[in-house]
């Protein structure tokens, strides 16, 4: 069975060049085309600590790098179905290559995750209280499975 494509626009930058060679746009455009539920334009981005600790500072008041930042310009908008959604997500190479170690997982597995992840809150997911992240914790297993990765809640 194909999977329906939607219209995306995407823009991948490596501000920090590490995972630059591993992590290809091709694969990001698969995961992020699993993620979608309409048309998009997103911009996904890899940054170093510095850079992620400064943007989770200055927009989120925590100073400190994370792995993930999803800047969704039309949150909370009402959008025609055939509107995409706008979104930069900011992936943190530092923060998900320990990540990645900790949970002992490996780096593409963990970055197709936070990308999945990001897409989702791009389109209005979040996991602020227990049934939301439930929803959103599921979505995001059954997306991953889609793509022949393993759950990534799944615990050792």
């Amino acid at each position: 069975m194909q999977e329906k494509k939607h219209k995306l626009e995407l823009d991948v930058q490596y501000a920090d060049t590490r995972l630059e060679a591993t992590i290809t746009p091709a694969m990001i455009e698969r995961w992020v085309q699993a993620s979608l539920l309409g048309p998009a334009e997103l911009a996904i981005r890899f940054v170093d600590a510095a850079e992620g600790q400064q943007l989770n500072r200055d927009y989120r008041g925590k100073d400190y790098a994370t792995n993930v930042l999803t800047f969704a310009y039309n949150e909370g908008a009402e959008i025609d179905d055939d509107e995409p959604t706008q979104a930069d997500i900011v992936l943190c190479t530092d923060v998900l290559e320990r990540e990645a170690e900790e949970q002992k997982k490996t780096v593409e597995e963990h970055v197709a995750h936070l990308v999945v992840h990001g897409v989702l809150h791009a389109q209005g997911f979040d996991h602020e209280n227990d049934e939301e992240a439930e929803e959103m914790e599921q979505l995001e297993r059954d997306i991953m499975e889609a793509l022949a990765y393993p759950d990534p809640y799944a615990e050792d």
